[in-house]
């Protein structure tokens, strides 16, 4: 429910930035009439907070009217005048896992995609398992913005009511998806790396205590249930080509007072060293056995003669061989490149769990019980000091 105090001035800033046309002034008092969805954005702007929501917190109302599993589609720049986008791979990866959901649950999986201008994206969503895509077209949504972007998809989820909500647990993900939540009042569930049915609730594992212990949670009283979802941990499905969604184009009205932050000027690195570790097909990682900073860099020039990227173990970050952002694990990134390479790193539980998914491992340790030859296809006992510089200077020649 929404209220408007006596303490309304009749200023008339609530009116242009309400998405939806929902809010007229009469007798100099903001009026609300049957359009409004509680999105939030009058009581955002309202500068003397006159407005506001009341959300039904009880654990008996009914939710047989929430169905279906929503996927927020994230777009990434990708420097081409022609196609500026494309869909994030952790959508895709996503989408796999919704299908599974939405089958166990016989209800529909549904993409939500914001953007300034269609490119056709409906077809790949289809593809990748959608039965239904939320688009919605504006110049405003030209890039995101965590004010607009919520605004809008707030006002779709009180209008469509979907029973699930998943993100990637992405930059954008992670900033969307809490304001998304507190505006609806719902609990939000960062970080999984597992997601399941259990009694036609969403169960949403993630790791818990540093990575020790996994935590399996629930939402039964309340929708949607919402979770980000870690990428690489999800196997993107295979399209089917040809696989059509049914297209339900939505419209909204942005007013450019919801943006409260400007972009001033923007750069993109398309060089070698800008691609992140997560969208890596090759990564040369390394653990404490490599004993210093100095020795870490031999992994560097390792990695810059095969085009990968370099990544680190919990223990090598912590001791300052590489940046927080290479560390592959459950307290880092999880990573699915097509090769990982593995020196001196022992193989804790916290690290195998972030790259396990990878295609091939090879593994160099000196301890010949080390845990990470468990998960490695190919494993070395040797001392990666000696190991490295040899197949530097092999794939030197190769060149």
């Amino acid at each position: 429910m929404i209220e408007v105090s006596k303490k309304c001035i009749g200023c008339g800033k609530c009116v242009p930035v309400c998405p939806f046309a929902a809010i007229n002034l009469v007798d100099r008092k903001a009026v609300m009439n049957e359009a409004c969805n509680l999105c939030g954005a009058c009581v955002q702007t309202c500068p003397v907070q006159a407005i506001t929501i009341t959300r039904d917190n009880s654990a008996k109302r009914d939710l047989s009217a929430y169905k279906g599993v929503w996927v927020y589609v994230e777009l990434t720049e990708t420097g081409d005048k022609n196609h500026p986008k494309k869909i994030k791979p952790v959508t895709l990866e996503l989408l796999g896992a919704g299908r599974r959901l939405a089958d166990e649950l016989h209800e529909d999986l549904c993409a939500v995609l914001l953007t300034d201008k269609d490119h056709g994206y409906e077809k790949e969503l289809a593809a990748y398992g959608a039965d239904k895509v939320y688009l919605v077209e504006h110049d405003e949504l030209f890039e995101y913005n965590n004010d607009i972007f919520s605004t809008v998809i707030v006002s779709l989820v009180n209008r469509y009511k979907p029973s699930s909500m998943l993100y990637g647990a992405t930059i954008q993900g992670r900033d969307l998806a809490p304001r998304v939540a507190s505006t609806l009042y719902v609990g939000l569930t960062a970080d999984c790396t597992a997601l399941a049915i259990k009694d036609g609730l969403l169960l949403q594992s993630r790791p818990a205590f540093g990575g020790n212990i996994m935590a399996d949670i629930l939402a039964p009283n309340s929708r949607p249930q919402m979770a980000t979802v870690r990428p690489n941990v999800m196997k993107m499905g295979e399209p089917v080509l040809g696989r059509s969604a049914v297209v339900v184009r939505e419209t909204a009205k942005i007013d450019k007072s919801l943006r409260r932050v400007k972009v001033l000027e923007r750069k993109i690195d398309h060089g070698p060293g800008a691609v992140k570790i997560e969208n890596a097909n090759i990564i040369v990682s390394g653990g404490r056995g490599m004993k210093t900073k100095e020795k870490f860099r031999q992994l560097e020039e390792l990695s810059e003669l095969l085009g990968g990227v370099v990544g680190a173990s919990r223990a090598a970050v912590d001791l300052g061989f590489k940046e927080k952002s290479h560390q592959v694990g459950q307290s880092g990134t999880t990573v699915s490149p097509k090769l990982y390479l593995a020196f001196g790193i022992s193989g804790a539980v916290q690290h195998i769990v972030g790259m396990k998914s990878s295609d091939v491992i090879v593994a160099v340790n000196k301890d010949p019980n080390a845990p990470i030859f468990n998960v490695a296809k190919y494993g070395i006992v040797g001392d990666a000091h000696e190991i490295v510089p040899k197949l530097i200077e092999a794939f030197k020649k190769g060149n």
